[in-house]
C-alpha cells in the first residue's frame, strides 16, 4: 500500500509537527466573516480561542490601543478564570496574527489593531523562493567585495581568501510597517558587480533572477541548510528582537547546470516570523 504524504513543518519554536496531508503553505486567516460568538461569561471556562477573540475585539475597539501593553498572564488568568497555559495559548494566537509582540520581562505589546491576513513563508521550490522574493522586498543596507576566510569560507564552502561580492539586505513586507522578516547576506561572483545596483533598483526580484536575466546563468539546483541559532546583540537591534533569542539561519547555494555555485545566501530569520515546510513522498518503485 502506498505511503501517504507526510508533511513536516519545522517552526521557529523548535517543535517538529508530523501531520498527514500537511499543506505546503499554511494560511493564517482571520475569521472576520465568521458568525458572532456569544460573549465569554464566568459560568463557562473559556477556550483559548475564545480569549484570543475577546482580546482581539478589545484591541480593535481601542480598549487596548496600539503601543500599549496587555495585562500580565497572571492578571488575564484571574480575569478569565482559567489556567495560565490557556492564556499563553491565546496570546500565542494573537502573536501569530501579528497583533501583539511578546518579549521576556517586557510583557505583551499591542502592535496592530488588525490581524494580518496573509500566508506564513513556506519554501519548498525555486518557484516558492521567487514568490517569497516578490512579497518580502529587499532593502539593501550595504554592498562590497570581501575575501572569505575562517568560518565564512567554511560556510560558503570555498577556498580561504576567495573573493566575493556581498550584498547585505533586510527583508521586509511590502508595506514596510511590520518588523523585518530577516537579514540576508548574498555572496556572488565579483564579476557580477553591476548586479549590486540592480538589487537596489529591483527590490522584489531575487538576485539569482537578476543574474539569469543579465548573464543567462540559470539556477539548476539549490542546496539548502537550516540551522537553529541565537541572534547576536548587533543583529538583534537591526531585527528588533531580544539578543540571544531563537532564530533560523538558512544557507542556500545556487548551482548552475554544471553544478557550480555562483551565488550563496545566508539568511537569518527571527522566531515567529518564518517557517520552513516540506513534504516527503515515497517513490513509485519503493518497496
Amino acid at each position: 500500500m502506498a505511503l501517504e504524504h507526510i508533511g513536516l513543518l519545522l517552526n521557529m519554536s523548535g517543535h517538529i509537527q508530523d501531520n498527514m496531508f500537511e499543506h505546503m503553505i499554511q494560511a493564517m486567516i482571520y475569521p472576520g466573516s465568521a458568525l458572532p460568538h456569544p460573549p465569554i461569561t464566568k459560568m463557562n471556562k473559556p477556550h483559548y480561542a475564545d480569549i484570543a477573540r475577546d482580546l482581539t475585539q478589545g484591541i480593535a475597539s481601542g480598549r487596548f490601543p496600539v503601543g500599549s501593553y496587555l495585562p500580565t498572564e497572571l492578571e488575564l488568568r484571574d480575569q478569565y478564570k482559567t489556567s495560565r497555559h490557556t492564556i499563553r495559548a491565546a496570546l500565542h494566537e494573537l502573536q501569530q496574527l501579528g497583533i501583539v509582540s511578546r518579549r521576556k520581562n517586557a510583557g505583551t505589546r499591542v502592535e496592530s489593531a488588525q490581524p494580518r491576513n496573509d500566508f506564513r513563508p513556506s519554501l519548498a521550490s525555486v518557484e516558492d523562493l521567487v514568490q517569497f522574493g516578490s512579497k518580502h522586498q529587499r532593502v539593501v543596507q550595504s554592498t562590497g567585495e570581501i575575501a572569505a576566510a575562517g568560518p565564512l569560507a567554511k560556510r560558503l564552502r570555498c577556498e580561504e581568501g576567495e573573493r566575493w561580492l556581498r550584498v547585505s539586505s533586510l527583508r521586509v513586507d511590502g508595506d514596510g510597517k511590520r518588523p523585518p522578516v530577516g537579514w540576508t547576506d548574498v555572496y556572488i561572483d565579483p564579476g557580477y558587480a553591476d548586479i549590486a545596483e540592480s538589487a537596489r533598483e529591483q527590490p522584489d526580484t531575487l538576485i539569482s533572477s537578476l543574474i539569469e536575466a543579465r548573464y543567462g546563468r540559470r539556477v539548476s539546483e539549490i542546496q539548502q541548510d537550516v540551522h537553529a541559532v541565537n541572534v547576536s546583540a548587533e543583529m538583534a537591534a537591526v531585527l528588533r528582537v531580544e539578543p540571544g533569542s531563537a532564530a533560523l539561519e538558512i544557507v542556500r547555494r545556487y548551482l548552475d547546470s554544471a553544478g557550480v555555485a555562483f551565488e550563496v545566501s545566508v539568511s537569518l530569520h527571527p522566531a515567529e516570523r518564518f517557517s520552513v515546510s516540506m513534504r516527503l513522498k515515497r517513490s513509485e518503485d519503493a518497496g
